[in-house]
């Protein structure tokens, strides 16, 4: 009996032991703002949160996820770098910057290993990746893992990682193979607006995918007369929004600005827009996201409804509108009114269909 007491005892203790600990433990922690100041290592970041006035928001409830940069990350940047960067007038720039190392939740490093890439609280993706153990975000080096704070995590990170600059347009034209693609958004009058805030997500097709259109279909549509029907087709290529490859997928389909909407599945391994395959996927630019495809993608023809089509609905609603209200009139005018009506109905019925 006293050895069962005292066994009893010895487990309370140490139970009201790990309780003590871990309640501890919980009131030790602190968010992530005032954890990456006691550190002492991320004094640059901290000035620079200080700057873009991130502060309050980075000690808000979250949670989030941050990769943060170590002073002797921000000290690998190009000399005058991060003393520009705090200027008042670059204060946009910084935050964009600084909102690119953060994701949203909180992404335990056994979960981050399993991801290709995350989206950040910049709009942009992070690439992900995993080499001989060791894990990068874009091309910095994570160095320490699972830092716990009272609204999210912190993985530190060997150097400062940065946003693309560059709106879609720039993007396609430097990669120097969207050639035919940025001159038929010229001749739609629709790159201004892809060089605008967005953001949008673009289906590109590449100079090889148009090539694979009949011979002197580029040149046709191109041709000021046919404005309009190049502004649909390339419209069908673009969805409002960030849509990243994993959302595309999971979602299989999406509104295009076109009007209608695109299928995307994968068969055979393989990713799809429509029939097109995707080649290379989630290239960030400053409003929006490309996905390449290898063929140009048309948007579903419109029906075509002949003249006598046209005019056999206009009698069929004209017939059915005049017997259903003649039945509980017998007024001449009354009738005359039902039948303009009828006529009424069948025209907008026409002008959809055309």
């Amino acid at each position: 009996m006293k050895t069962s007491m005292h066994q009893l005892m010895t487990a309370l203790a140490a139970s009201i032991l790990l309780l003590a600990t871990a309640v501890a433990s919980a009131a030790d922690k602190k968010n992530i703002v005032e954890t990456a100041v006691e550190a002492g290592s991320f004094k640059t970041l901290a000035a620079a949160l200080g700057a873009a006035d991130l502060v309050n928001a980075l000690k808000g409830a979250g949670p989030f996820t941050v990769f943060a940069p170590t002073d002797d990350a921000f000290a690998k940047l190009p000399a005058g770098t991060v003393e520009t960067l705090l200027k008042p007038e670059n204060k946009e720039q910084l935050a964009a910057v600084l909102k690119y190392h953060v994701v949203a939740g909180s992404t335990p490093a056994k979960k981050v290993v399993g991801l290709k890439g995350a989206p950040t609280l910049n709009g942009q993706r992070v690439s992900i990746s995993v080499e001989n153990g060791a894990v990068s975000v874009d091309k910095a080096k994570v160095v320490k893992t699972d830092i716990e704070c009272t609204n999210g995590i912190i993985h530190v990170i060997d150097s400062v990682i940065l946003p693309v600059n560059d709106n879609i347009v720039t993007v396609a034209s430097n990669a120097g193979s969207f050639k035919t693609l940025l001159a038929a958004a010229q001749a739609a009058g629709l790159a201004e607006a892809l060089s605008g805030k967005g953001p949008f997500t673009v289906f590109a097709p590449t100079d090889e995918a148009f090539a694979k259109l009949p011979a002197g279909t580029v040149e046709s549509l191109l041709k000021p007369e046919n404005k309009a029907k190049l502004a649909a087709i390339l419209k069908y290529h673009v969805v409002s929004g960030r849509v990243f490859s994993e959302q595309a997928v999971a979602a299989q389909k999406a509104e295009t600005l076109q009007g209608d909407m695109i299928k995307i599945n994968v068969i055979g391994g393989k990713a799809k827009v429509n029939d097109a395959n995707l080649v290379a996927t989630d290239i960030n630019a400053s409003n929006g996201v490309i996905h390449v495809i290898d063929s140009v993608i048309l948007p579903p023809e419109k029906k075509k409804v002949s003249a006598h089509e046209a005019s056999k609905t206009i009698e069929q609603v004209v017939v059915k509108g005049t017997k259903t209200h003649a039945e509980n009139t017998h007024c001449t005018t009354e009738r005359s009114l039902t039948l303009r009506r009828g006529l009424n109905r069948a025209s907008v019925r026409t002008a959809k269909i055309n």
